[in-house]
C-alpha cells in the first residue's frame, strides 16, 4: 500500500526569483599559520588497519509488482433479444416472435441475411472448430500452494467518532468499487458527533471515499441493484428505506415514509429479479418483511408478519435479522430471526398460514447470516451463536453438517461464489476463517488475524478472489485469497454433491428413528395417565379403604378356620375308617381259628 501526502502552496506566497551574474574574485578572510600552535597538538595512538582492494557491495532487496495472467474464454449464449425481453420467459419470447414474424420487413431481412448465413454455414460444415488436437496428453497438475491471504487495503471511517462497517455491496460490474454502510448497533451509545454518512471507495484509493451518501439516519444495511450499477438501496436505523442514484450526487432521490416503514432498524435488504429491475424487500426485527417498489417508496407494495402461530399477530412476530431470497425460485425467501429460528416462507400464498411453509431449528442465539449455496439451492448456510451450520430443505429437525463450537461468536459467514465447497466467517475476535468442507469439517482451512476489534460484516466479490470484511471500529478490510482457495476444483462439485446427499441420508435415518421414539414415549406416557386416571377414578375415603382391610382381614381369617376345619374333619373320618378295618381283621383271624 503505498502512502503519498500532498502539499500545496499558493504561487504568490513564493520567494522572489534569484538573479545570478559574474564578478571578479574578492579574498574575504585570510588566516597565516601559527608555529605556536603545534605544541598544543596530541598525537593519535597508532592504530593498524587492513584494506582490502576490492569493491564493497551490499544487498538490497525489491518487492515488484506481481502480474497476474488469466485465461479467458467466450461463453456463446442466444443473444439478440431487446433488454426487456427475458430470453429464459417462454411466453415473452414466443410473444415477441409472433411480433417480429407480423412486421412487413421481416421477409426482406431474412432473405438478404440468407446469403451471409449460408456462407457462415458453409464455412463450419468445412472446417471443425472443435477437434481436439492433443487428446493423448495428459493434463499437468499444478502444485498445491497453501492457502493464504493478503491484505490489499484498508479503508478507514473517516470520521472522529468511529462507527462499526454493519454492510457491505460489491459493484455488479467488475466490483472495483465496495459500498459500506456505516452505524452504531449499540444501544443509546449513539453520540450527537457521531457522523450519518456512508460511502462508496473505489478499491484502488484507500485514502478517501469516492462518494459520500447522506441519509438522514444512520445506515444498517446497503445493496447496489444488479441491473443498474448507479442504483443502491439502503435500510436505516429508524426503519426507513433510502433509494439513492449515483449520477444524482450523495442525498437520496426517494425515502420511505415513517408511518408506512419498519418500526426498528432494517438489517437486511435485498433486489428481486424482477422485469423492472426496481424491487426490492426488506426485514426488521419488529418482526415484519416488506416488499417495495422504489419508483414510488410512499408504502410498501406487499406486507408479512412472521407470526409463528400462522396468524398475521404482530404482538407475537418473530424479530427478522437476515434475509435469503434465491433468483432461479422467485416464489420462495427464507428469514433468520433473532430467535434462532430460520422461517422458509412463500410469497404467492394467499393466506398468512399459508406463507409460513416451515421452520428450522438449531442455533441458541439470532442467526445474523442465512445463504443458499449458489451452486446446490437446496442446501443452505446459517451462523449464530458460535456455530456454522449447513442445512437440507429436506430436514426439518436437524443441520446436516455444523461447525463445533469456537471460541468466540460468529457474526457473519458467506458461500464462495467460486468454488461450492468454501464459505468464509467472520468472528467477534478479528477472525477470517475460511473453510473448505471437502478437505476439513473440524477446522477452518485458513484462519487470518484481520485486525484486533470485532468483525460484524463480510462480502466476497463475484470472482472469488477479494475479501471485504468490516469491522467494529469503522475499517473495512480488503484481502486477497490464494487462487487455491478461488478457482474451481476437479471434480469438486460431484464430490459436494455426493458429500450433501449422504449426510441428508443419514439425517433422514435419524430423524426416523427420533421419531419413533417420540412415539413410543407418547403412547407410554398416555399408558400412564390411562392408570393415573383409573387410580384417580377408584379412590376412597381412608376410613372406607380401612373398613375393607378389616373385612378383608376377616374374611380370610374365617377362610382359614373353615381350611382347618375340613382338614380336622377328613383327618377324623380316615382315623374312623382305620379302626373299623382293624375290627374287621379281627374278626375274621377269630372266625378262621374256629374252624
Amino acid at each position: 500500500m503505498e502512502i503519498v501526502h500532498v502539499y500545496t502552496k499558493l504561487r504568490s506566497e513564493f520567494g522572489r526569483q534569484c538573479f545570478f551574474s559574474d564578478r571578479s574574485e574578492e579574498l574575504l578572510v585570510d588566516i597565516p599559520p601559527d608555529p605556536s600552535l603545534a605544541l598544543q597538538f596530541i598525537q593519535k595512538t597508532h592504530r593498524d588497519l587492513a584494506v582490502q582492494t576490492h569493491r564493497e557491495m551490499s544487498e538490497h532487496q525489491v518487492n515488484t509488482e506481481c502480474f497476474e495472467s488469466s485465461s479467458c474464454g467466450i461463453n456463446h449464449v442466444e443473444g439478440g433479444w431487446p433488454k426487456d425481453i427475458n430470453p429464459d420467459e417462454m411466453e415473452q419470447t414466443i410473444r415477441f416472435r409472433k411480433k417480429v414474424e407480423k412486421d412487413e420487413g421481416f421477409t426482406n431481412s431474412v432473405l438478404q441475411l440468407g446469403t451471409v448465413m449460408e456462407h457462415c454455414i458453409r464455412q463450419n460444415n468445412a472446417i471443425d472448430i472443435y477437434q481436439q488436437y492433443l487428446e493423448d496428453e495428459e493434463d499437468v497438475e499444478e502444485s498445491q500452494e497453501p492457502p493464504s491471504a493478503k491484505t490489499i487495503n484498508i479503508f478507514r471511517d473517516p470520521n472522529e467518532v468511529k462507527r462499526t462497517v454493519t454492510g457491505l455491496s460489491w459493484h455488479p460490474d467488475g466490483g472495483r468499487k465496495l459500498a459500506a454502510a456505516y452505524s452504531c448497533l449499540e444501544f443509546q451509545k449513539t453520540s450527537r458527533d457521531m457522523s450519518l454518512d456512508s460511502y462508496i471507495w473505489d478499491v484502488e484509493n484507500p485514502n478517501r471515499p469516492e462518494m459520500t451518501l447522506k441519509p438522514v439516519s444512520p445506515l444498517v444495511c446497503l445493496e447496489y441493484n444488479p441491473k443498474d450499477s448507479h442504483t443502491l438501496v439502503g435500510g436505516s436505523y429508524n426503519g426507513q428505506i433510502a433509494y439513492w442514484d449515483t449520477r444524482r450526487g450523495s442525498q437520496p432521490v426517494e425515502y420511505s415514509s415513517l408511518e408506512h416503514s419498519h418500526r426498528d432498524p432494517v438489517y437486511k435488504i435485498i433486489w428481486l429479479q424482477s422485469k423492472t429491475g426496481t424491487d426490492a424487500f426488506s426485514a426488521s426485527t419488529d418482526g415484519q418483511v416488506l416488499w417495495w417498489d422504489v419508483r414510488k417508496l410512499s408504502e410498501p407494495t406487499e406486507r408479512m408478519v412472521l407470526d409463528p402461530g400462522r396468524e398475521g399477530n404482530l404482538d407475537r412476530a418473530l424479530g427478522a435479522v437476515s434475509l435469503e431470497f434465491e433468483a432461479t425460485m422467485p416464489t420462495k425467501f427464507m428469514v433468520g430471526t433473532e430467535q434462532g429460528l430460520v422461517v422458509s416462507c412463500n410469497r404467492k400464498a394467499k393466506t398468512p398460514a399459508e406463507k409460513i411453509v416451515c421452520t428450522y431449528d438449531g442455533h441458541h442465539g439470532p442467526i445474523y447470516a442465512l445463504q443458499r449455496n449458489p451452486f446446490f439451492p437446496k442446501n443452505f448456510l446459517t451462523v449464530g451463536d458460535w456455530t456454522a451450520r449447513i442445512w437440507s430443505e429436506d430436514i426439518k429437525e436437524s443441520s446436516i453438517m455444523w461447525t463445533k463450537y469456537q471460541m468466540s461468536h460468529l457474526m457473519d459467514a458467506c458461500w464462495s461464489p467460486v468454488r461450492p465447497s468454501v464459505f468464509f466467517t467472520v468472528k467477534m475476535d478479528g477472525m477470517l476463517d475460511v473453510w473448505d468442507i471437502l478437505f476439513k469439517q473440524s477446522d477452518p482451512t485458513l484462519s487470518l488475524k484481520v485486525c484486533d476489534k470485532a468483525l460484524y460484516s463480510l462480502r466476497v466479490q463475484d470472482n472469488g478472489r477479494l475479501v471485504a470484511c468490516g469491522s467494529e471500529h469503522g475499517e473495512a478490510t480488503l484481502l486477497e485469497i490464494c487462487s487455491g482457495l478461488s478457482t474451481l476444483q476437479k471434480n469438486e462439485k460431484g464430490l459436494l454433491a455426493a458429500m450433501f446427499e449422504r449426510e441428508t441420508k443419514r439425517e433422514k435415518i435419524l430423524e426416523a428413528r427420533q421419531r419413533e421414539i417420540r412415539l413410543k414415549e407418547r403412547s407410554r406416557s398416555e399408558q400412564s395417565k390411562e392408570e393415573e386416571a383409573g387410580r384417580e377414578e377408584g379412590e376412597e375415603d381412608p376410613e372406607q379403604l380401612i373398613a375393607r382391610a378389616e373385612n378383608d382381614f376377616y374374611n380370610l381369617v374365617e377362610m382359614e378356620l373353615r381350611r382347618r376345619e375340613r382338614r380336622e374333619d377328613a383327618q377324623q373320618e380316615k382315623d374312623n375308617c382305620e379302626e373299623k378295618e382293624e375290627k374287621d381283621r379281627a374278626e375274621n383271624g377269630e372266625t378262621g381259628v374256629s374252624l
